[in-house]
Parts: structure tokens; C-alpha cells; sequence
């Protein structure tokens, strides 16, 4: 089970690397493209192991466009600080134009 799940986080890490700048994508969009529908929360469970691994993790959030991974991240605000610096707007840690900028990996891989 260990391999399997490490096998399944670089996968992650894989897909969350090629994330445009400037753009978002769900836990579960994620899950999804990898065959595994229902394995959001180990999507996010690799992100919070993902320090370190030049992944930016900073641009996957839940479903509805909520920071919900922010407290992760050393600083108050440093998830939403790195989303701002390039150009997303976030509103009570939530995107603003979610849909405008969602990455589906499904569709652009």
C-alpha cells in the first residue's frame, strides 16, 4: 500500500506542475484525470506533503473555489498572497471568476 500511495502522489505532483500559471484547478479535477474519481482528499493529502517538490500547490483548491488548503501554507495569507501575484482574485478565500480560470486536466492534457 506505502508504494501505491507514493506512486499516487507523484501523479499528483506530475499534473499539479503543469497547472498554467495564473490559472486553478480542484482536488478532484485532479483525482478525476487520474483515473480515481473519488480520491480528492488524497489529492489534497499529496498537496500538504508537497513542500519542497516545486509543485504549486498554491493552484488547486476545493470544488467551489475555496482556499480550503490555506492553512498549509507558513504565513497567514501566503496561499492567497501567491495566487494574487499572479492575477487571481480572491474574495474571503474564495476565487473570484472561478470558472473563468478552472484548469480541467481532463480537457488540456
Amino acid at each position: 500500500m506505502q508504494q501505491e500511495t507514493l506512486n499516487f502522489f507523484d501523479k499528483v505532483f506530475e499534473v499539479a506542475r503543469q497547472i498554467p500559471y495564473g490559472r486553478v484547478t480542484s482536488y478532484g479535477a485532479i483525482a478525476k484525470y487520474l483515473g480515481a474519481a473519488r480520491s480528492a482528499r488524497m489529492v489534497g493529502y499529496a498537496m500538504n506533503g508537497s513542500h519542497n517538490k516545486d509543485v504549486p500547490a498554491h493552484r488547486v483548491v476545493n470544488r467551489k473555489g475555496l482556499l480550503t488548503g490555506k492553512h498549509h501554507f507558513d504565513g497567514t495569507n501566503l496561499m492567497q498572497q501567491l495566487l494574487e501575484s499572479e492575477g487571481v482574485k480572491v474574495v474571503e478565500n474564495q476565487i473570484q471568476d472561478f470558472d473563468a480560470i478552472f484548469w480541467d486536466p481532463s480537457k488540456e492534457l
